[in-house]
């Protein structure tokens, strides 16, 4: 089987900076049209003009993905530049501490309409455009499409500062497998993968100046280390490539072994 994801075209959301980021530029890379999906216009403006294909395979939308228009449009704009899309990636997530004994933190419901909704709204819309899609291509049994959650660990560690990010996580992964089995019948696979301590964003700010506590999520991690975005961007080629096409439903772990020794340990990111 092939990794080759090259001439489809993905829509990669949580593109500006970090692990979104990374995929999307590994994408293009491989060949694929890609729409770079976030709020932030500014960095995705920079990070997409520094990016030069011989056939201007990277685009960007900006726009809050907590809207149902603006995920509406993004869908018009990736079709009114590419004609189709074939590849969701959900990259765009949010971790906050949260106080579980505290009534007026909104960490909860913050994080389940950012992890949660927004993901379920948008591989909702895209699932449909796959069918049309598969029905107007005249295909059979092959991949109509491909969407890849991005979620954590903490689904199954529990740490009392992110009980929010953890039940969303948790929720994340059962989303990721009940659409697998509602897609599976239009040949579109749902798959997820579930990082530990991986260095986007959120993670380099948490270690900035924190030495203590980088060497504390390291002494967690049986590999030792933490991971760099670019190695999640391949297993998320591999489960957007004809590589993966039995598989779906599925929560990849990429968390150097770390589920295997820590009941509770350090939060994870």
């Amino acid at each position: 089987m092939s990794f080759s994801i090259s001439g489809k075209t993905a829509i990669i959301t949580g593109a500006a900076n970090g692990i979104g980021l990374a995929i999307a530029r590994h994408f293009v890379d491989a060949g694929a049209n890609v729409m770079f999906a976030d709020m932030d216009e500014a960095q995705l403006i920079r990070e997409v003009d520094a990016i030069s294909t011989e056939n201007n395979s990277a685009r960007y939308f900006a726009g809050d993905l907590r809207k149902k228009l603006t995920l509406a449009n993004l869908l018009s704009a990736t079709i009114d530049e590419f004609d189709r899309v074939d590849i969701l990636v959900n990259a765009s997530r949010q971790m906050l501490v949260s106080e579980p004994l505290n009534e007026g933190d909104d960490a909860f419901e913050t994080l389940l309409q950012q992890n949660v909704t927004a993901n379920l709204r948008l591989s909702q819309l895209i699932a449909k455009r796959m069918i049309q899609q598969a029905e107007n291509d005249g295909q059979g049994h092959e991949n109509a499409g491909a969407i890849i959650n991005l979620t954590s660990i903490a689904a199954r560690r529990s740490h009392e500062d992110l009980l929010a990010y953890s039940v969303c996580s948790a929720a994340l992964d059962q989303l990721t497998k009940s659409l697998a089995i509602a897609l599976a019948k239009h040949h579109i696979r749902v798959n997820a993968i579930a990082i530990g301590s991986v260095m986007s964003g959120t993670l380099k700010a948490a270690l900035k100046d924190q030495d203590k506590l980088r060497k504390k999520v390291i002494a967690k991690t049986p590999l030792a280390r933490i991971a760099e975005a670019d190695e999640i961007a391949e297993i998320a080629q591999f489960l957007a490539s004809e590589a993966s096409e039995f598989m779906t439903g599925q929560i990849v772990t990429a968390d150097g072994g770390r589920t295997l020794i820590d009941p509770v340990g350090v939060p994870v990111h």
